[in-house]
C-alpha cells in the first residue's frame, strides 16, 4: 500500500473503524437483505475514506471540497440507513451505538475539514 499522508488523518482512521462496525453490524441481518440494505449500507461506508482519500489527492481546493462533501453526504445516507435497520428491527440501539459515536465524531471532522476548503 502507498504511504500517503490523509491514513494518518483521525478522520480517515474513524472512517475506517466506521466500515468494520457496519460489516459487524450488517452481518447479522437477514440473508434477503445480501443485495439490499446490507448492500447499500456497505457502499455508504466504504464510500467515505474512499471520497476523503480521492479529494484530499486532488490539487484545487474546489476539488478538494466537493470530495469532502462527497464523503459527509455518504456518511449521512449511512445514518438514514441505520435509521431504517432500526425501524425494521434488524438491530437495536445498543449495537448501534459505537456507531453514533463513530458517525458523530467523522461529521463533526468532516464538516471542520470542508470548511477549510471552501
Amino acid at each position: 500500500m502507498i504511504t500517503l499522508s490523509h491514513k494518518k488523518m483521525e478522520v480517515w482512521k474513524f472512517s475506517i473503524s466506521l466500515i468494520k462496525e457496519i460489516y459487524l453490524i450488517t452481518q447479522e441481518f437477514p440473508d434477503n437483505e445480501k443485495y439490499g440494505l446490507t448492500s447499500q449500507m456497505r457502499r455508504a461506508a466504504i464510500s467515505i475514506p474512499s471520497n476523503l482519500s480521492e479529494g484530499l489527492s486532488r490539487a484545487s481546493s474546489k476539488e478538494k471540497a466537493r470530495f469532502i462533501d462527497i464523503s459527509r453526504s455518504s456518511l449521512v445516507e449511512l445514518d438514514t440507513q441505520m435509521e431504517i435497520a432500526l425501524i425494521l428491527g434488524y438491530c437495536d440501539k445498543k449495537k448501534i451505538e459505537n456507531v453514533s459515536k463513530l458517525s458523530n465524531s467523522v461529521f463533526g471532522m468532516l464538516t471542520s475539514l470542508l470548511n477549510k476548503y471552501q
